[in-house]
């Protein structure tokens, strides 16, 4: 497998970057993780403003486009014999000396990281599980796709390895918050229903297109602060995110509900199938 390291394919165990890289350093770095289908990089536009934003923030000196990002991965997946494809791109904040930095990076180390998919399928249940740990709240205002991942990595030993199970964070103040590595939504009535970002949720790319898709077929959308019993009393439930999509939710702390069959989760999969080998960005829904 070859990965892309500053512009430069090699082999995955050829790759390094320095141990004074600030990423390793002091975890100032961020990714995107997105679905390449037949060779389309889908909703890449999202996924490049949301990492752009965050670069501001956390003050690397890098801006993404689309043209010259899909040009590089086309040429690697070229390379790695991928149409179908699991890529990750990471942005470390680059070499600094031992001591926080409060000047701008302009060096960032720019890895992708593509792994063979499957095509993609029919709907794949999980179970849900509430964890013990709790969500922590963001380093800043609003959660950024860091490499502060330790939250996430306690929470994944919680429930082990299995899987067909999605551990559901509750946040410092109890509201249901994001699973482990996803977001979630249920369904009450004609109302789809998803934690607010003010409860320090990650806003996720997947989270955002469902949300357009809802609205787009006039389905009913609330974000807020929800207590457990909310979330108890839905009629559907699912979890979203780039790699796996709409995952639906078969039980949510014994509760039953009707996974693949529910309703709202199969239209939200059928439109998902229709745009997701051509969408650049959520923005373009109703435009074709």
């Amino acid at each position: 497998m070859f990965i892309s390291l500053n512009g430069q394919f090699l082999k995955k165990d050829e790759a390094m970057i320095s141990p004074f890289d600030h990423g390793f350093l002091y975890g100032m770095g961020l990714f995107e993780t997105f679905r390449v289908y037949e060779g389309h990089p889908f909703l890449l536009d999202d996924h490049l403003q949301r990492l752009n934003q965050g670069l501001e923030v956390i003050n690397i000196n890098y801006r993404f486009q689309r043209e010259e990002t899909n040009q590089h991965l086309q040429e690697l997946l070229k390379l790695n014999g991928l149409t179908n494809a699991y890529l990750r791109l990471n942005v470390s904040a680059g070499i600094g000396d031992i001591g926080l930095q409060v000047m701008p990076f302009n060096e960032p180390n720019i890895l992708y990281f593509p792994k063979p998919l499957p095509q993609a399928g029919e709907l794949v249940e999980k179970k849900a599980v509430i964890l013990e740990q709790k969500r922590n709240s963001p380093e800043g205002n609003e959660r950024l796709k860091s490499h502060h991942f330790m939250n996430n990595i306690l929470a994944k030993r919680e429930i082990g390895n299995r899987p067909d199970i999605e551990g559901i964070f509750l946040n410092e103040e109890g509201y249901v918050a994001e699973g482990i590595v996803s977001n979630i939504f249920w369904v009450k009535g004609k109302v789809l229903y998803t934690p607010s970002v003010q409860t320090g949720i990650l806003n996720g790319i997947t989270r955002q297109f469902v949300i357009e898709l809802a609205k787009n077929k006039n389905l009913g959308v609330e974000e807020g602060h929800y207590p457990t019993e909310h979330a108890f009393e839905a009629e559907e439930m699912f979890v979203t995110n780039s790699i796996q999509e709409i995952v639906p939710i078969t039980t949510f702390e014994g509760y039953q509900l009707p996974g693949k069959q529910g309703q709202v989760v199969q239209q939200l999969h059928h439109e998902y199938r229709h745009y997701c080998k051509h969408l650049w960005s959520r923005h373009f829904l109703g435009s074709e």
